[in-house]
């Protein structure tokens, strides 16, 4: 087993980069060794509207309107992400990806497992029986396992040999119901109304209620009590900071962070907790 090098899965595309660029930046700067998986092996791709803004707003339809952004600038990846990006896509690691159907376990001594936004390719990758499969047999070992955002779905369904989720007895958060639903609701009226269910990976069919598919929903329902999910709350310090969605966290400033860890598993709920989640993940990989 290599302890310094983490395993990045990624869809076929949609990926959010701002999830896996900074993890990337991160870990590599903390001495780690960072490779990648798609279903393929062939590179994955970010999501282009997280990266130019562009298809966000409400005009974001008519070709000659779309560079035109407002929304699109507020919700798009920071410039420093963006520009990582760029880094990345020349990256030998990144261009010549695992097939997840030959990973093997004893190659990484830890794993990440990012999200994104509606697609057929996210749906797709949180769906796949060999990743899911992967992803129940490397938490088995103990070795550090990071999820973020909607990467907490891969976790709650990946199951263990007596049909549990992994997640089943542990703490975790993941995307919120309240910030899920608030980013549904801004671009579903403001931005993209022709896709109004861009921010939800999955809505909810016929006769369920609101939320019922939401990230929060089904990752409770993984665990062994809800109160195992966790929010943040008001008593927390920087509260404001961490439930508005408002601030990003950064290297030099955890405040607006919300990050759970429960032994050598770590949570986080968007990409405005990445740069601790990823510092977090660092610490357990050379702890261990």
């Amino acid at each position: 087993m290599s302890v310094k090098t983490v395993l990045i899965p990624l869809p076929q595309a949609d990926f959010d980069p701002t999830h896996v660029v900074v993890c990337w930046q991160v870990l590599r700067a903390a001495g780690l060794k960072v490779e990648f998986a798609t279903v393929d092996g062939q590179p994955s791709a970010a999501d282009p509207r997280m990266l130019d803004g562009e298809g966000l707003d409400l005009w974001g339809g008519l070709p000659l309107l779309r560079q035109f952004k407002l929304l699109g600038l507020l919700l798009r990846a920071e410039r420093k992400v963006r520009r990582g990006y760029a880094q990345l896509l020349e990256d030998e690691a990144f261009l010549k990806p695992h097939e997840f159907s030959r990973l093997s376990i004893s190659a990484f001594g830890g794993l990440m497992l990012s999200a994104g936004h509606r697609s057929r390719y996210m749906q797709d990758y949180l769906e796949d029986p060999v990743l899911l499969r992967f992803i129940a047999d490397f938490f088995a070992t103990e070795r550090p396992v990071a999820a973020i955002a909607h990467g907490v779905l891969l976790a709650a369904r990946s199951r263990r040999s007596d049909g549990r989720s992994v997640l089943y007895g542990r703490k975790t958060t993941a995307v919120p119901w309240g910030m899920e639903r608030d980013a549904w609701n801004l671009t579903r009226f403001l931005g993209r109304i022709w896709e109004p269910d861009y921010y939800r990976v999955y809505a909810e069919l016929p006769g369920e209620p609101e939320g019922y598919r939401g990230v929060e929903a089904e990752v409770t329902r993984a665990l062994a009590r809800p109160t195992d999910f966790l929010s943040v709350t008001h008593d927390v310090p920087d509260y404001f900071r961490k439930s508005t969605g408002l601030y990003r966290d950064s290297l030099k400033d955890s405040r607006p962070a919300w990050v759970v860890c429960d032994g050598n598993y770590i949570s986080a709920r968007w990409a405005g907790d990445t740069h601790t989640f990823a510092t977090m993940l660092a610490e357990r990989l050379h702890g261990a």
